[in-house]
């Protein structure tokens, strides 16, 4: 067996050899199917809760019902309930899920209270019905601590302004005044859910060495290794992470949740296996939540419709103590120029459950307001609203001046108006029956990230072997990951098997922000190029010289099968991605364009989304079938974030509503039409040596927008507090009269 070798890159200046368009098997950029896919829709993928380890007990978590000190609870008496097998009260149990990459120890303070709904204990029992029954027997007292808020908005809501956060260039007030058109309106976003399909599971078993395995449903596996350490009092190489299968993420398991800490301390306890499954409702209630926004936005142009001033100042909401804060104006930064500018930011403290990061946080919000905005200035000045963008992109970042690693906004707007067969009209023009007609649009703006990441290959004669601990939370990592590797070396699809979601693999980037798949596709094929190198030099040829298909080595007009090249030997090598200069000396992004039509009923203020087309630029499309299936799923996160979604809290103490999918309005088959999506051709050589950039939430950031801005040119009703409700609508409605 040969020696494992190690190829590492620091990303610090733009790859301009794109080797990858210099390979022959053929198979990167298809629409090639999920090699899992068959082991999912057999149910022979097994998930998180689905493991049965013998001696397994279950565990179920008590909940706070209130806000304060705990002060005792009848853990005794419970303890005397039949099948109970342990009561954990631990000071390690955490308040809320960590946020993953923030670094912050999850680790909450004994005997506290924060939120309605914070796990503050455990049952474990012999079976889950024992345990679900004990833990709602479990009373745990808690005394009142202080006056606190629930409401951002709230008098006595404490703010935080951090001042890194706040941006102030010009003179936006003076460009207010003299614009020759302005709005200045406040929008509203409304608290979020992620609602994974799969709730969140862990399996926690310990050995005779003192080392924990979990199987858990988590995103960010390096990552949440660390945290269960820190949370239990461990070495890192004392915890093993098994997640080969997620099914969903959207940024709630990001971080390790209660669940997770929960099932590790009480099967230390017991010496025996443990298992802690989350119901829908908790779910809701302990893992993080996108925050709420208010958004006051500004906006002032010229008699041309030039910008000459934006002002975007946000409002969201945290727990006391927790670093994360929903980045609203992330994209406002650099979407269009303006020379006077204010983007503000403040956190309220208050009482709710944490809030995260949701599925694009930042832009899902924060250009959907912006782009409900700039239709509305649009149409202040006279002009259609994809002109009036068109006159505003930047050619260089508007704040400081750096270039773009790439800047396809305008042709993603011209693309996509092309499509669609995008033709502007004014509101309340066209009416079928009781529906009023009308259309929209938005551009989409997402930022590009690309974050540490390592990855083995396995080469043999007759195939090759991927191996990290990268998660696929259904976005297509075994896919893309198996493609790279078959395009490096030569084989077919089938002769690839990529083996992920175990921390005793090498560390990937995990799945989140949309940098899994350039990120550690970038480890992928630094570790092939590696064993192109050394198949090169002991064949006598070099590496650019060699042409790998279909398991032969092809050079100098000579073909060589690659089984006769190395025999019985398995090469491996490591490929190291470190991110550098690269992602900081330009601004990356990605880019796109959505266009909706539709119906709104004139007598119940019902509107329905009849058409939907999208157009992206993410460089290098991987594949077609899961990056159009991601867009596709973006836009439906669009249209449930203008139409139906929305977290309501009791206003006396902040407990969650609505927290489960009864009451949770999620888009369904009958909510969302036939979805158009469609890719610019790109290649970005500053984002990495596979000019590849991220996909997974570019589609949702101002998907919404384009749906809001079509109800204003259907029936004249201007949303500016989402989601569109029929009474909302209605309400505009009559006053039109």
């Amino acid at each position: 067996m040969s020696l494992e070798t190690t190829r590492q890159l620091k990303h610090d200046t733009p790859d301009h050899d794109r080797r990858l368009d210099g390979m022959a098997q053929g198979v990167l950029g298809t629409d090639m199917d999920r090699p899992e896919g068959p082991l999912k829709v057999s149910g022979r993928a097994t998930y998180a809760a689905e493991s049965r380890p013998e001696g397994m007990a279950h565990g179920y978590l008590v909940r706070a019902a209130t806000i304060g000190r705990i002060t005792g609870s009848n853990a005794e008496a419970i303890r005397a309930m039949p099948g109970v097998l342990h009561v954990l009260e631990d000071e390690r149990m955490i308040r809320n899920a960590a946020q993953g990459m923030a670094g912050q120890s999850p680790v909450q303070k004994q005997g506290q209270s924060w939120y309605v709904g914070q796990p503050v204990a455990c049952v474990v029992a012999e079976t889950f019905e024992q345990a679900r029954h004990a833990a709602q027997a479990m009373m745990v007292t808690i005394e009142p601590d202080g006056t606190h808020v629930f409401d951002a908005e709230a008098e006595g809501a404490e703010i935080d302004t951090p001042e890194k956060k706040q941006v102030s260039q010009g003179d936006l007030d003076s460009a207010m005044a003299q614009a020759a058109f302005s709005i200045d309106h406040d929008y509203h976003t409304p608290s979020m859910s992620s609602a994974a399909m799969e709730p969140h599971a862990s399996i926690a078993q310990w050995d005779d060495e003192g080392r924990v395995t979990l199987r858990g449903s988590y995103q960010l596996l390096r990552f949440n290794k660390n945290e269960l350490a820190d949370v239990l009092g461990v070495a890192p190489d004392k915890v093993r992470i098994l997640s080969p299968y997620v099914g969903g993420g959207f940024g709630s398991k990001l971080g390790l949740a209660p669940e997770a800490v929960a099932a590790a301390l009480a099967a230390q306890a017991l010496g025996r296996p443990v298992r802690v499954v989350l119901h829908r409702r908790q779910v809701f209630e302990t893992v993080t939540r996108r925050s709420e926004t208010k958004q006051r936005i500004r906006l002032a142009c010229d008699a041309d419709g030039k910008l000459t001033g934006i002002g975007h100042e946000n409002l969201v909401s945290q727990l006391p103590g927790e670093v994360f804060s929903e980045p609203v104006a992330q994209g406002t930064h650099f979407q269009y120029a303006a020379p006077n500018r204010v983007v503000g930011h403040n956190i309220a403290r208050i009482r709710r459950s944490a809030a995260g990061s949701v599925r694009a946080p930042g832009e899902a919000v924060g250009v959907t307001a912006f782009e409900i905005a700039v239709d509305e200035l649009a149409k202040s000045a006279g002009i259609d609203p994809l002109e009036f963008r068109l006159r505003n992109v930047p050619d260089k970042h508007p704040e400081n001046g750096k270039p773009f690693s790439s800047s396809t906004m305008e042709a993603t707007l011209r693309e996509g108006a092309r499509r669609f067969g995008w033709q502007h009209s004014q509101p309340r023009q066209r009416r079928e029956g009781e529906w009023w007609i009308g259309t929209g649009m938005a551009g989409a703006v997402r930022v590009n990230m690309m974050i540490e990441a390592h990855a083995r290959v396995v080469l043999t004669g007759t195939g090759a072997r991927v191996e990290c601990d990268m998660t696929d939370i259904g976005t297509g990592s075994y896919a893309i990951l198996t493609q790279v590797a078959a395009e490096m070396l030569g084989f077919a699809p089938a002769q690839v098997e990529t083996v992920l979601g175990d921390t005793d693999l090498p560390p990937a980037s995990g799945s989140g922000g949309s940098f899994g798949a350039a990120s550690t596709s970038t480890a992928v094929y630094l570790a092939c190029m590696e064993l192109r190198e050394r198949l090169a030099a002991k064949i006598g040829v070099k590496e650019t010289e060699l042409t790998l298909k279909d398991g032969v080595a092809t050079h100098e007009n000579r073909q060589t099968p690659l089984a006769e090249v190395l025999g019985d030997e398995e090469w491996r090598a490591l490929g190291h991605l470190k991110p550098g200069r690269a992602g900081r000396e330009v601004r990356q992004a990605t880019w796109g364009a959505i266009f909706a039509e539709v119906a709104v009923s004139d007598v119940t203020g019902e509107t329905r989304v009849r058409r939907m087309d999208g157009t992206f630029a993410a460089g290098r499309i991987l594949n077609l079938k899961t990056a159009r299936s991601q867009c596709h799923g973006g836009m439906i996160w669009g249209i449930g974030l203008a139409l139906t979604e929305a977290l309501e809290h009791d206003p006396r103490d902040g407990h969650m509503v609505n927290r489960d999918l009864a009451e949770y309005h999620l888009p369904v088959n009958l909510d969302v039409p036939q979805l158009g999506v469609h890719f610019i051709e790109e290649r970005d050589d500053w984002a990495n040596p596979l000019q590849a950039k991220g996909i997974g939430e570019l589609s949702i950031c101002g998907a919404g927008a384009a749906v809001v801005n079509a109800i204003e040119n259907a029936c004249g009703v201007r949303v500016r507090r989402l989601p569109a409700t029929l009474d909302q609508v209605m309400e505009g409605l009559i006053a039109q009269g």
